[in-house]
């Protein structure tokens, strides 16, 4: 378990360090732009990589509670939804305009389903991990007013329905060989 803390702490620490204005600015005039986001990449990468071994190599039990029935449910639809905002979060799109930010709410959304459909310490302890860093980072953006103006195009929003249901929906065909346990009856 300590491989996934370990992974999460990395993850999740250097895409909280916007919240702390003050750090990532200091850091970003200290390294420039280019070692800056570098550095962020690479911090990502290891944590990432880590929380995957680390989720891999911890035990399925405890469980600390039963998967509540209605998140097993609504779960694809869900995951749909999640993936949509994904996919809408970097394109100039009307979902994009009007929710702010789509990327933290897919997350959240992810991560609350993913947690309560499931009930494991090491799920709960990563997909509570999650859910954690999209509320403080979307409370934090909030009040920074963290918003881009742009002139939102359909076609891009036809794009990011299309692709996140697309991707959603191999993603949940997938699920079983990819994370070992099946999303869907129709999925391999």
């Amino acid at each position: 378990m300590g491989i996934l803390i370990l992974g999460l702490v990395l993850f999740l620490g250097i895409h909280l360090l916007p919240v702390l204005t003050g750090a990532r600015n200091a850091l970003f005039s200290r390294m420039g732009e280019n070692r800056y986001k570098g550095m962020f990449s690479i911090v990502s990468a290891i944590g990432l990589v880590l929380i995957v071994i680390g989720y891999a190599r911890a035990p399925s039990e405890p469980r600390l509670f039963n998967p509540v029935p209605i998140a097993v449910m609504i779960a694809p639809l869900a995951m749909l939804v999640s993936f949509v905002l994904l996919a809408a979060a970097n394109m100039r799109t009307h979902i994009r305009r009007t929710l702010k930010h789509p990327m933290l709410i897919g997350v959240g959304l992810w991560a609350l389903v993913h947690m309560l459909a499931n009930g494991e310490t090491k799920a709960t302890l990563l997909f509570g991990a999650f859910l954690a860093y999209a509320a403080i980072d979307l409370l934090s953006a909030v009040q920074r007013g963290a918003t881009k103006s742009f002139t939102a195009v359909v076609r891009q929003d036809v794009i990011a329905v299309v692709s996140g249901i697309v991707l959603a929906m191999l993603v949940m065909a997938f699920h079983r060989p990819l994370f070992g346990a099946a999303a869907v009856p129709w999925g391999i």
